[in-house]
């Protein structure tokens, strides 16, 4: 039977891995074809998380449990905790319920179809008005400029073949952004549309920053634009500058005793100009940054424990193994 691997990141999400574990269990067992493992990756949570999950691992050996040693970040987290599955298929299922665990069987379907990647895409939301409008704006907006064809009101959520696992792990990337490069792969995804419903426990993680990290991630690594919009831009203002100063000219020329300068247009143009190149340079930076990040090679994460991860693989069941060695530890799948 093939065994499907469920992967669920969290961090301080004491009030919803029990519950999570618990849906996809009642999923799982109603698909008497299927073996399953659940696997959950933990953030170093403050809260209960890690015992939550230690026990869980405890009494259900079908479920596998990462602990890192230390918060690695909302995107580099997760992505490690797809490369350790070694199902069939993957399912992507974040810990906070908004992606429903009933949705699965569904996401099963396309794949028995056939389907290489099943994106389950958010036909609607019940989050705040404005949140969700500026992100499907911002997602329109990167979709239109992006080198590649991406997957729009796509969170991640789906369904991966064990092909497209294997071509992930040959990726030497220690920082992707997961939703472009999963359309770069070039596989036509089958398309599932859902209701996101609201987290009913427990606050989101998610804050101005790490949404503008996701933002500026997407942007740097999937589109060449804004660093072609800024060489447009610089050409534009210089022929604009030159057109100005043309035009002040000849007003001095023709009216020389009652056309002045003044201060107020200098200023303004100092202003304008400056904050222009302050922008772009960030922009710049932005670029900079990601290529810094890629050279260094450091590893997606640095574990602290296993639970479940016996030599006798998933298929088979397996007890609490102790942590893994140091070297075994910081070893990242993709190097």
């Amino acid at each position: 039977m093939p065994l499907i691997t469920v992967v669920t990141p969290c961090y301080n999400e004491e009030a919803n891995v029990e519950e999570v574990y618990r849906r996809v269990k009642a999923v799982m067992d109603g698909l008497p074809g299927y073996q399953y493992e659940h696997l959950f990756i933990d953030n170093a949570s403050k809260d209960r998380t890690p015992d939550l999950l230690r026990a869980l691992a405890a009494a259900d050996p079908k479920v596998k449990v990462i602990l890192n040693a230390g918060n690695f970040g909302h995107i580099r987290s997760p992505y490690h905790g797809m490369l350790q599955a070694e199902g069939d298929a993957v399912v992507s299922l974040v810990s906070d319920l908004q992606d429903p665990p009933e949705m699965i069987p569904e996401l099963l379907r396309r794949w028995e179809a056939g389907a290489k990647i099943v994106a389950a895409v958010k036909r609607s939301t019940e989050e705040g008005f404005v949140m969700a409008q500026a992100r499907k704006t911002f997602y329109r907006v990167l979709a239109r400029i992006s080198d590649a064809k991406l997957i729009r009101n796509f969170t991640g959520f789906g369904l991966y073949d064990k092909q497209v696992i294997q071509l992930l792990r040959g990726i030497d990337d220690p920082n992707p952004y997961f939703r472009g490069l999963i359309s770069e792969l070039g596989y036509e995804p089958a398309l599932v549309p859902y209701d996101q419903p609201l987290r009913k426990k427990g606050k989101t993680k998610n804050n101005f920053f790490t949404l503008f990290d996701m933002a500026m991630l997407g942007l740097t690594k999937h589109s060449r634009a804004p660093l072609r919009i800024a060489t447009l831009a610089g050409f534009g203002m210089a022929a604009l500058s030159l057109l100005i100063s043309l035009a002040y000219l000849v007003m001095k020329l023709v009216f020389w005793n009652e056309f002045q300068f003044g201060l107020a247009p200098l200023l303004i143009g100092i202003y304008f100009f400056g904050s222009v190149q302050i922008f772009f340079i960030g922009i710049l930076g932005e670029y900079v940054g990601s290529i810094q990040t890629h050279v260094r090679h450091l590893p997606l994460v640095v574990e602290r424990e296993r639970l479940n991860f016996g030599p006798a693989g998933a298929r088979e069941g397996g007890g609490v193994t102790s942590p893994p060695s140091p070297a075994a530890s910081r070893a990242a799948p993709s190097r």
